[in-house]
């Protein structure tokens, strides 16, 4: 369920799991000679709260691992204050941050005019968002469909965006509109 007990809601219920899980991912990055120089960054999803947040990064600072986090609540995105100062990095998850925001399932045909990721309070939500990540010095990325749009990467990179996932097949769309544009222009 959209609503239900998932991402870290599901490892905060069985600690052990995702301990068992950032000790598996820290021996790994021990063998591969990972270090401060080559940090392995480790995100958590469905992180709403400070304090889930400050749990998740204790648990990655035990493991010298680089704690981030999703946004995709606008919770997170509205209390990033509170939250950056634990965190890294954060990527903005645009599907469900504009499906929670817009109180529309992404998966409803019906509603599909409200899951635009142009939606004005998704973009203020990143915006504000980016704002904080730079006060913060905490690199916010963007991943889900937004990313994948050319147009909407110029603007994305203007409000603040670090990085951008999206699908491969989206790559050279974005990459080409970003090229073809400067920073300055994003920001207008």
């Amino acid at each position: 369920p959209a609503l239900g007990v998932r991402g870290l809601r599901v490892a905060r219920a069985n600690e052990d799991l995702l301990t068992r899980q950032l000790d598996a991912i820290a021996l790994a990055a021990k063998e591969l000679g990972r270090d401060e120089k080559s940090p392995t960054w480790v995100m958590a999803p469905m992180v709403a709260t400070a304090r889930e947040a400050k749990w998740f990064a204790g648990l990655c600072a035990e493991r010298n691992l680089t704690a981030g986090a999703m946004i995709e609540v606008p919770a997170a995105s509205l209390m990033a204050d509170k939250l950056m100062p634990y965190l890294d990095f954060v990527s903005i998850g645009t599907n469900d941050l504009t499906q929670y925001t817009m109180a529309a399932d992404r998966m409803s045909p019906q509603l599909a005019y409200l899951t635009d990721p142009w939606q004005p309070a998704v973009l203020r939500l990143i915006s504000h968002t980016c704002k904080e990540g730079k006060r913060f010095n905490t690199a916010v990325g963007v991943c889900g469909e937004a990313a994948a749009d050319p147009l909407l990467a110029c603007v994305l990179t203007g409000l603040g965006v670090n990085s951008l996932s999206a699908a491969s097949t989206a790559i050279a769309g974005v990459g080409a509109q970003l090229a073809a544009v400067d920073l300055e222009t994003c920001q207008k």
